[in-house]
Parts: structure tokens; sequence; C-alpha cells
């Protein structure tokens, strides 16, 4: 007896140890993000504003090309793959792509700023496109998705971006390690979950399409 109840009083400790773990980093992370909000809403505003010039405003022909090659490119990888296997090429590409963003972001957020000025204006290329063949209807395809997978994208690049802000701080080796640090937590606890969520419907929806 004396033996089954210390077995369940470590058992009762290691559920708490993991508990207390889990609500610590959510909430260090929850708290990073609320700090981090200048440069989320900064980040939002340009996704915004490329975003929208790159629905509204034509592009030249050569540019027009070179987004063409992308999306001919993207079309080709994905082509013929399962449901599952787009759900994990989405959620490894937009994966890799907001570490890349958190990481990169130490040249003076340079690399997030020019990524997300980029990825902007093709979505709202695309849109155009879109809206073009299809109408307006179409674009209700990118909003299930895109409810997870943009404020994702957006906090990857803010972070990447106050990363390279570190060289402006009083301390600027201590503020690098705390934003790093908590850059790669936020990551973990908070995009990831957000991709894959987005990833699953997002390869549905294709799939269902297809």
């Amino acid at each position: 007896m004396k033996k089954k109840k210390e077995m369940k009083k470590r058992g009762n400790k290691n559920i708490n140890k993991k508990d207390n773990f889990c609500k610590r980093n959510y909430r260090e992370v929850w708290n990073y993000i609320k700090e981090s909000r200048n440069y989320i809403w900064f980040t939002l505003i340009v996704f915004v504003l490329f975003g929208l010039i790159g629905f509204f405003i034509p592009a030249s022909e050569s540019l027009k090309q070179v987004i063409m090659d992308i999306l001919k490119k993207l079309i080709e990888k994905t082509q013929g793959l399962e449901t599952l296997e787009m759900v994990g090429y989405i959620f490894f590409n937009n994966a890799f792509v907001g570490l890349l963003s958190i990481v990169l972001g130490v040249v003076i957020g340079i690399l997030p700023i020019m990524w997300i000025v980029e990825n902007a204006y093709i979505v709202g290329f695309v849109a155009r496109l879109s809206v073009n063949e299809l109408g307006y209807f179409s674009l209700w395809k990118i909003l299930p998705h895109g409810i997870f997978e943009l404020p994702s994208i957006i906090i990857s690049f803010a972070l990447g971006i106050k990363l390279g802000m570190f060289v402006f701080a009083k301390n600027p080796s201590k503020e690098f390690k705390k934003r790093f640090v908590l850059g790669l937590k936020t990551f973990v606890f908070v995009i990831l979950p957000l991709l894959v969520i987005a990833a699953i419907i997002e390869g549905l929806l294709i799939g269902f399409v297809g």
C-alpha cells in the first residue's frame, strides 16, 4: 500500500511539473508577444500595404513573369501530392520560413522585412489573379487557413525584426540572448500549433477542391 501511495505521489509530482513547465512557458511567451505588439503592428501594416499594392497596382511584365515562374515551380512541387502529403508540405514549408524569419532577423531585421514585403505582394498578386478568373467569391478559400496562418507568419516576421533591433538596446548581448530564446519559445509554443491547424485546413481544402 505504501509503495502504491508513493508511486501515485511521484506520478502526481511529475504531472504537476509538466503542467507548471507548460504554464510557465506559455505565460512567458504571451507576455513577450504583448511586449512585441509594436513590431507586430508594424509588420501587419507593411503586409497589408504591400498586399494591397499587389492586388490593385498592375505588375510590370518582367515582375509578372518572375512571380508566375515562382507559382509554376510551386505547382510542380505539389502536383500529385495526397492530402496528408500536402498537409506535411504546407506545414514544413511555413515552419521553415517562420523559423528562418526569427533566427535570421539578427541581421538588423532586414531579411524578415524583405520577406514580408515579398510574401505580401505575391499574396495580393495571386488574389487579383483569382478574382479576375473566378470572381471575389474565390477569396473565401483563403479565409479558413489564413485565420491561423497569417497571425503565425506575422508574429514570426515581427519577432525577427525585433531580434535585429537588439543592437540598439542598452545591453545588446543580454537583450540578444533574451530575444533569441523567447523568439524560439514563441515559435514552439504558439507559431507551430497555429501552422499545424492552418496546414490541415489548407491541405483538406485543396484536396476537396481537387
